[in-house]
């Protein structure tokens, strides 16, 4: 019969030990992030609806500030130069905001991206061991 010396722990006991700890680390790390990416998107979206709605906003008045130039045409006063500084400004201000909305909505980086790529290279050495 094999003998156990007290104070090593082999067998498959410690070995199910060592391979449950060793899970439930993986999983803290992927859940770590996971919770990153959520918190990267949940910004992203932010940023992308404030911008949305300032692009919106300025739209908005540029367009009301054109009419307003188009009424204004008709008088014979500076009213022409002021109102259509104003309607260019607010307009090309629309503009940038919504350019810029739209380069963040493209170029955004993949959903959880990091988790699947570390998903990935887990895949890749557990299949290596084998």
């Amino acid at each position: 019969m094999a003998e156990k010396t007290p104070g090593k722990h082999t067998g498959l006991f410690a070995s199910l030990t060592s391979l449950a700890t060793t899970l439930v680390a993986i999983a803290h790390t992927r859940l770590d992030l996971l919770s990153n990416d959520l918190e990267e998107e949940r910004e992203h979206l932010l940023s992308l609806l404030i911008l949305t709605l300032a692009a919106l906003f300025f739209l908005g008045v540029g367009v009301v500030l054109a009419i307003i130039l188009l009424v204004a045409a008709f008088w014979d006063t500076n009213r022409l130069l002021v109102l259509g500084l104003l309607a260019g400004l607010f307009l090309a201000s629309g503009l940038a905001a919504w350019a810029v909305a739209l380069h963040k909505a493209r170029t955004k980086p993949k959903l959880f991206a990091a988790s699947l790529s570390e998903l990935l290279k887990d895949r890749q050495r557990i299949g290596s061991r084998f």
